[in-house]
């Protein structure tokens, strides 16, 4: 699988995230999608080619091997980067669709802006990214919750017993170098649950900053409504010059 793509679209995300949202980065390049080019693919090639069952009777062991691994921890993995990486699109999206349309107002209004900072988090731009956060912490618990239902747990038996057909009786069956693995396993599902905590850390610190403005704004003029403060936030006036942060 070619990462370079998926690696130049992350890197422009992160001239729009916050603090959090680089270390989260950071953890997903260094943690995550290295340890899983460089090391746990290549642990895990072997995975169906040297599982043995003791037993010789054709179709046994390609039985046992899908009822003990009915997805390949490398192929599910894969998955879960994707979807993890994906909720990113919607805020590159709404950042694209605000510098188009902010072009569109500059041609027509002469050199006057409508947004002062495409890539500020306000308005529209702020529940988008909210929303990415949510999808990710989201996506990295679901695979976690799947991978645990899938194995039982997070370990890797060194002898599992099989008995479907056209298995004779109950068989032995082992795998590869289970330690090693159930390593690699532990690392990715660590890291996933990192992942999980700095995407929480960040919601928590965007919405204390915006719950910490709206109560200075208040503080500053507490006659102000609600559509009062949200018109303030949405329209400023710099030097004759009309921006708007939606």
């Amino acid at each position: 699988m070619n990462w370079s793509g998926l690696e130049n679209l992350l890197s422009g995300v992160n001239k729009y995230s916050t603090a959090f949202g680089r270390i989260w980065l950071s953890m997903v390049f260094v943690f995550r999608v290295l340890v899983f080019v460089v090391a746990a693919q290549r642990v895990w090639s072997d995975d169906s080619k040297d599982f043995v069952c003791n037993t010789r009777q054709p179709g046994c062991t390609n039985i046992c091997y899908d009822h003990i691994f009915p997805i390949s921890h490398i192929r599910l993995w894969a998955l879960q980067l994707i979807f993890v990486t994906c909720p990113s699109l919607m805020v590159m999206a709404h950042v694209k669709y605000r510098e188009g349309k902010d072009a569109k107002y500059v041609a027509l209004h002469h050199g006057s802006h409508l947004y002062a900072n495409p890539g500020k988090k306000r308005g529209g731009l702020w529940w988008t990214y909210l929303l990415s956060l949510v999808f990710k912490a989201g996506f990295d618990a679901s695979f976690l919750y799947i991978l645990y239902r899938i194995y039982h747990g997070y370990e890797l038996p060194r002898l599992s017993k099989c008995s479907l057909e056209p298995c004779p009786n109950t068989v032995d069956c082992f795998i590869s170098r289970p330690t090693e693995k159930k390593i690699f396993m532990l690392f990715m599902v660590t890291s996933s649950a990192m992942c999980i905590f700095m995407c929480l850390c960040e919601m928590i610190y965007l919405i204390g900053k915006r719950i910490s403005k709206l109560v200075k704004y208040r503080k500053n003029d507490p006659t102000l409504t609600d559509s009062q403060l949200s018109l303030n936030k949405r329209e400023r006036v710099n030097g004759g010059t009309i921006t708007t942060t939606l």
